[in-house]
């Protein structure tokens, strides 16, 4: 069963090197010219380190700081220590959903959100559809013979009004 949000959440699934994160980032200005404020979640398998050594921010963290918040002009940074094990629910519980008004999410692919997987067959790799049921559509650069919706990964226009038409249909 499909997890419930203030605003829609849409996943992007797919092995490494698919193309997930190029096809966020073409999308987010197509669905910006639509009027959305949209919101990303990325997820990582590796750990991080966004902050320099030495720099007031990174002190307060190793000195025990729970929570380090750097304000800038035009920006703002939040450090936290976490549990190992992140669930997505944690993770947008930091969202401000006053503010956006979809939320597009980059990994957690076994989490209960509709996803769109992100498939290249030259990578060798399985679909990942047949397995999930959160998988609402594949966007490839081979056209797939499946039981969902196929979207051209090269026509990014097409992806973006999927996804709007998902948001009105989910409303």
């Amino acid at each position: 069963m499909r997890q419930t949000w203030p605003k829609p959440v849409i996943g992007f699934a797919g092995f490494s090197g698919s193309g997930k994160t190029t096809l966020i980032s073409q999308l987010l200005p197509l669905l910006s010219q639509q009027g959305l404020a949209v919101s990303v979640l990325k997820h990582s398998h590796h750990q991080l380190e966004l902050d320099k050594p030495g720099k007031d921010s990174q002190r307060f963290v190793r000195a025990g700081a729970s929570e380090v918040v750097l304000a800038c002009p035009n920006r703002r940074y939040h450090f936290s220590q976490q549990d190992d094990h992140d669930q997505l629910n944690q993770q947008l519980d930091w969202l401000n959903w006053q503010q956006c008004d979809l939320v597009l999410v980059e990994g957690y692919r076994h989490s209960n959100m509709a996803k769109i997987e992100v498939h290249r067959p030259t990578l060798g790799k399985p679909l990942l559809y047949s397995e999930d049921n959160n998988i609402i559509a594949i966007a490839s650069d081979q056209n797939i013979d499946c039981s969902i919706p196929y979207l051209n990964l090269n026509q990014t226009a097409q992806v973006a009004e999927f996804i709007l038409s998902y948001i009105r249909a989910s409303n």
